[in-house]
């Protein structure tokens, strides 16, 4: 039985992670954390757990843990009690623009709080342990089974560290030396402390660069809610760089699809001539592979809100966008180059644009519109 540890298990991400491991898993543990920050709608995260709880299966155990990543003892706790085999680190504090007046909450959960999970998985490997796979039974029948400390940590860095790389597909292979954003440059050091951890202490980690995730009960701050919500509103919305943006825009269950495949695989451990570990280390892209003009990715929302009854069938879009510069920390063009996933997993991303808005729309009607 494995026993796996989702932090941010309230966002957007890591929630539906937890739905697809309820499919996926006949039994096993899956341990939740997530601090239930206010840095968008708290309603959101109330609803995505309340999703978690409906559909916990049998056979599987489940605990919810509020906490901060932040929180040393707390994290120290966690890996003492469930001895975790696999670890996804989705927690963060998330978005380009808000890092940029506020940098205290991005050093304090993308750094500091990621090191405190490294230095966990680290000691889960201090010592052979054995746990009871069954407290409940009879000494003479209890089967020990030996801990080897965490397998595979997986997490969550971004399309972000590409910066204002000017080749497209961007690539794991291209350099990354020159972030736009703190949280860019946030993300690119979990990378860099990864691949340390990896080399010194032999855990196997995995880094997953997500490429512009929306779908359904998504963040507010995202291009499309926060579009949806001014729409709404009769407000005009901004579309930067004069509609001269493109992004890799990628649903979210193709995401959480890429997600848990890597989950399976983690980098494989072996020695070097020096005696020493060849890190344990990957990093891959995970984007929908097909770069949408920030224009046409409006016009298809706002005719998916029409159609969903969110907007009224009259409505007149061109009265409501205008054309802006760029905004800062921003970048003109995200597309992945995903062909390393697809070569070592079979990824491919399935959900079309317009499908993926459409189901965006129509849970955001449902959501905020049929309670009225």
């Amino acid at each position: 039985m494995k026993t796996i540890l989702v932090t941010g298990s309230a966002g957007f991400i890591g929630s539906n992670l937890v739905l697809r491991l309820f499919k996926e898993m006949s039994e096993g543990t899956i341990v939740g954390l997530d601090n239930l920050n206010d840095y968008y709608d708290p309603t959101l995260k109330d609803y995505r757990l309340s999703e978690i709880e409906k559909a916990k299966p049998a056979g599987i155990e489940y605990e919810f843990v509020k906490g901060d990543l932040a929180d040393k003892a707390l994290i120290d706790g966690l890996f003492e009690k469930y001895h975790f085999d696999v670890v996804v680190n989705l927690a963060a504090q998330a978005g380009v623009r808000y890092s940029i007046t506020n940098p205290d909450a991005y050093i304090q959960s993308n750094m500091i709080g990621f090191y405190n999970i490294l230095e966990a998985c680290r000691h889960s490997m201090d010592e052979v342990r054995c746990k009871k796979e069954d407290v409940n039974a009879q000494p003479s029948a209890i089967n020990h089974q030996t801990y080897r400390g965490v397998q595979h940590l997986v997490y969550a860095s971004s399309s972000s560290v590409y910066g204002g790389n000017k080749k497209v597909p961007f690539s794991t292979d291209d350099r990354v030396d020159n972030p736009v954003s703190l949280y860019a440059a946030t993300k690119k050091s979990n990378e860099l402390f990864a691949h340390c951890y990896s080399k010194l202490y032999d855990i196997p980690t995995t880094g997953l660069r997500f490429f512009t995730v929306y779908g359904p009960a998504g963040r507010p701050d995202m291009a499309y809610f926060g579009f949806t919500n001014k729409l709404l509103k009769g407000e005009t919305i901004q579309i930067f760089n004069y509609g001269n943006c493109r992004r890799d825009f990628t649903y979210v269950d193709d995401i959480v699809e890429g997600v848990y495949r890597v989950m399976q695989g983690a980098p494989e451990r072996k020695k070097g001539e020096d005696g020493l570990p060849i890190p344990p280390y990957a990093v891959y892209n995970i984007g929908g592979g097909q770069p949408e003009n920030l224009l046409d990715f409006v016009n298809i929302l706002q005719e998916e809100l029409v159609r969903a009854g969110v907007l009224p069938a009259d409505f007149d879009f061109e009265a409501h966008k205008k054309l802006v510069p760029m905004q800062p920390g921003d970048v003109p063009t995200t597309y992945a180059d995903a062909t390393a996933l697809e070569r070592d997993f079979g990824f491919t991303p399935k959900i079309t644009l317009r499908e993926g808005l459409r189901k965006f729309a129509e849970w955001y009607a449902y959501f905020y519109m049929s309670k009225d």
